[in-house]
């Protein structure tokens, strides 16, 4: 008899504008979690795959947790019909290729040649499912030189750049971005990708692989200063938060906190300065009449607007930028943006119930949002294997069959199949 509580009855229905597409996730860490968490919350079904005997290795990465689970495992994964299958023996293969058979989707993420050494590659699984659309994301792509080189955010970061341009200054240690920019882009990528892919196959019935990758994703984010590094043949430098194309673009200290401003045309420059500190008379000084040339002494103009700033209090500094015209705003910290009106106002933090009953745990939302067919949170992240017997049965597997997998430790399922 099962002793396990069940997983709250409260899924709305699917009906965002992928509604009816089955995806099957076979993921770790962030990259294709957050396209698996994207895709479902535009309405596919998302079967998430975890490997046995641990599972995603985000389950242990923690603290901190919430209700005893890992809160990034949480956040990843909600939404999610969970499944664990040791596919490294033969029946959890079969079992998992029965799966793959029905999907429209597969999104992966492991190192190129992984899955094709058993016998889960494109070419095997789209023999069996032509219309497959297989969706990988990998450190450092599928072709190349170093393709087969493990990939994480921060070597990814590392390689593209970005950490080159990010920090307080020449000669400053290399930082990286705190946020996991090319995981989090490169699952956004891909999610592009599977619904361009998807677009295609209801032209023609064709499904095909598409694939991105961590470096990619960081390629992406230097567009300005590859522009630059293409256009000169020199690569900048980090600038802290200034902008390297317009000045005063950047963090200043008030008296009682830190906000950014941009400033950086001639004409918002000068209502700026007449809004911050008619007397100083820097606006006027044609010293800095034009952008390139603040921009040529950034330091001193930097050096002579900090006074003017510091003695202002962050909410009087912004009210008068506010009151000019001029695109500033708070530096918050990530607490003070997740209770922001703003924030709450566009659904981006949302409740769902937990798994084991009780008071819902907060997640992030959905940051698309659609006029006929919006997106709805689809509830917890799984259990492992808490969804496994539901989803083979659908596959096709029989009880007994179910039953005697997971008697084996091949499949991983909350309580025996009644």
């Amino acid at each position: 008899m099962s002793t396990a509580v069940p997983r709250p009855q409260n899924d709305p229905p699917r009906t965002g504008p992928l509604a009816g597409l089955r995806v099957v996730e076979l993921s770790m860490y962030v990259a294709a979690p957050v396209c698996g968490l994207l895709l479902g919350d535009l309405g596919a079904e998302v079967i998430k795959v975890e490997r046995l005997p641990e599972g995603d290795d985000v389950r242990q990465m923690s603290p901190p947790e919430m209700r005893g689970e890992a809160a990034s495992f949480l956040v990843l994964n909600r939404g999610k019909r969970g499944v664990a299958i040791d596919a490294k023996q033969p029946d959890g293969l079969r079992a998992l290729k029965r799966l793959c058979a029905g999907a429209d989707v597969l999104i992966e993420n492991f190192r190129p040649g992984t899955l094709e050494r058993l016998g889960l590659g494109y070419e095997a699984l789209r023999a069996e499912n032509p219309g497959l659309i297989y969706a990988s994301v990998s450190g450092f792509g599928l072709t190349g030189p170093e393709a087969q080189r493990p990939g994480l955010d921060l070597i990814a970061q590392a390689f593209t750049g970005l950490m080159s341009i990010t920090g307080e200054g020449p000669g400053r240690p290399p930082v990286k971005v705190g946020a996991p920019v090319t995981d989090t882009t490169a699952g956004m990528l891909l999610a592009l990708g599977v619904v361009a892919a998807h677009a295609h196959k209801l032209r023609t019935g064709q499904g095909q692989r598409v694939e991105t990758s961590l470096i990619e994703a960081g390629i992406m984010h230097t567009v300005l200063q590859s522009a630059m590094t293409l256009a000169t043949g020199v690569s900048p430098g980090p600038l802290g938060s200034a902008h390297p194309l317009g000045a005063p673009y950047q963090a200043f200290a008030c008296a009682d906190g830190w906000i950014v401003i941009g400033a950086q045309s001639d004409g918002l420059f000068r209502r700026a300065m007449r809004a911050l500190d008619e007397e100083a008379g820097i606006g006027a000084d044609p010293h800095w009449a034009t952008s390139a040339l603040r921009i040529a002494d950034r330091p001193a103009l930097i050096a002579a607007l900090e006074p003017v700033f510091a003695r202002l209090t962050r909410a009087d500094c912004l009210a008068r930028l506010d009151a000019a015209g001029v695109p500033c705003g708070p530096v918050h910290s990530v607490g003070e943006m997740l209770e922001h009106p703003q924030t709450r106002a566009r659904n981006m933090v949302v409740e769902v119930a937990h798994p084991d009953g009780g008071a819902p745990v907060p997640a992030l939302g959905c940051p698309l949002k659609f006029s006929a067919t919006p997106a709805v949170p689809r509830g917890p992240a799984p259990r492992l294997g808490e969804d496994t017997a539901a989803v083979l049965r659908e596959a096709g597997l029989d009880t007994a069959t179910l039953e005697r997998l997971r008697e084996q430790g091949i499949i991983r399922m909350p309580e025996a199949v009644a």
